[in-house]
């Protein structure tokens, strides 16, 4: 699913935890990308677990990494 800004946004969940507000996430593609929190979600103080359904924004440039923009 594209968004207004050229992102590309999917779903998936959080498969584990990393320093420094970083998670790896496993999209519902099966591909594994390493995600950040966005600043929204920072701001607001918002916590993922392990197995937390999640939306990620991707770019078209780098596949492998991610924003995470929504906690489901």
């Amino acid at each position: 699913m594209e968004s207004d800004k050229g992102f590309i946004e999917l779903r998936g969940a959080v498969e584990e935890l990393l320093p420094a507000g970083t998670f790896r996430v496993r999209l519902e593609s099966g591909q594994t990308i390493l995600a950040h929190l966005a600043g929204k979600m920072r701001l607001h103080k918002i916590r993922l677990a392990v197995n937390d359904q999640v939306k990620v924004q991707l770019t078209p440039y780098d596949l492998t990494k991610g924003r995470i923009t929504f906690r489901f």
